[in-house]
């Protein structure tokens, strides 16, 4: 049984990592989160001292080690995108390895601090790159590989999450903390598509603004015209009439990629590849941290060349935006 600390116990996406460790039979000593709406503990870990400040968080990790001689062996992290990189190198000083949620930080030169880091400490950096266990994913990418080798696809990937206005006053609706609309939601298909289509020659970004974010990537292996938005307007009409609000489509060559489904249990198997050694670690995840880096710092050109056909949809903007 290993031992865990989470910090980001409150968020979105804890009850994930929460479930993961107790399915993998392992046990959760501690957690911090500087809100303390963290009742999800109780049908998990209901005995792990819960921490909201990161002194007091850090002090009872130190006294577990010297007075009851309780080694920790992995730190989850779940916290928002521009903490990731402080709170993996908190990790490692404490000698237990970081299982860090997308992306792992939000400029690429930061993880070479941290690839010394590791060096330094013989502690490893996991990041948490669940959609390549997908099972769909995973047959996506055996198809590729057995195409002929000089083969490039045409892809349209489209991903649709409405956010209301909450989402504007929160960190994830400042650019600065959270990298933008590409990075906030886009960071996991572009590591996918990475991972199945191999290296970027191209990035050209069409739209970009506090709701929405439209461009083109080029792979070794695929052509890839992107949107993405937080903006309800822009969902299909048939999606609006089901009363859903999020939309995501996947088609290559003409075809849609069907993976709506296989998505509960895959924070558990990222987990168990993790604890086999066997995980996504750092260099994994550098090219979509590049990819979206560059789409944050490049000028929009317009409805120029190969765009996605959502691009030209209106344009709104909000007056809670940060962004614009």
């Amino acid at each position: 049984m290993k031992n865990f600390a989470l910090i980001g116990a409150s968020g979105y996406i804890a009850p994930r990592h929460l479930k993961a460790i107790r399915d993998t039979q392992n046990n959760l000593i501690a957690a911090l989160d500087r809100f303390d709406s963290v009742g999800i503990l109780d049908s998990y870990f209901p005995k792990a001292n819960f921490f909201i400040e990161p002194e007091r968080f850090d002090r009872h990790l130190e006294k577990l080690k010297y007075e009851q001689n309780v080694e920790l062996d992995y730190i989850s992290i779940c916290t928002p995108n521009y903490l990731h990189d402080s709170h993996i190198r908190m990790a490692l000083r404490r000698g237990a390895d970081a299982i860090c949620e997308k992306p792992l930080a939000l400029n690429p030169w930061n993880l070479d601090a941290l690839q010394k880091m590791e060096y330094e400490t013989g502690q490893k950096i996991w990041n948490v790159l669940q959609l390549r266990l997908h099972p769909s994913i995973i047959a996506l990418k055996a198809k590729v590989d057995s195409a002929p080798k000089d083969k490039v696809f045409d892809i349209d990937l489209t991903y649709l999450t409405s956010r209301g206005n909450w989402y504007y006053t929160s960190w994830k609706g400042d650019i600065s903390k959270s990298g933008g609309i590409a990075t906030n939601i886009g960071v996991h298909f572009f590591d996918m598509l990475s991972w199945i289509f191999g290296d970027i020659k191209e990035n050209v970004v069409h739209v970009q603004t506090h709701d929405r974010a439209s461009g083109y990537l080029e792979f070794k292996r695929a052509r890839v015209r992107w949107f993405l938005s937080i903006n309800y307007d822009v969902l299909p009409s048939s999606i609006k009439e089901k009363g859903q609000r999020t939309y995501r489509s996947i088609t290559i060559e003409g075809e849609e990629l069907e993976f709506s489904e296989g998505f509960t249990d895959l924070h558990t198997e990222v987990y168990k590849n993790i604890l086999n050694a066997n995980g996504f670690g750092l260099e994994e995840a550098r090219q979509a941290i590049e990819i979206v880096h560059q789409i944050r710092n490049t000028k929009p050109i317009g409805l120029k060349g190969d765009y996605h056909i959502f691009a030209k949809k209106e344009l709104a903007k909000h007056p809670f935006s940060k962004l614009h």
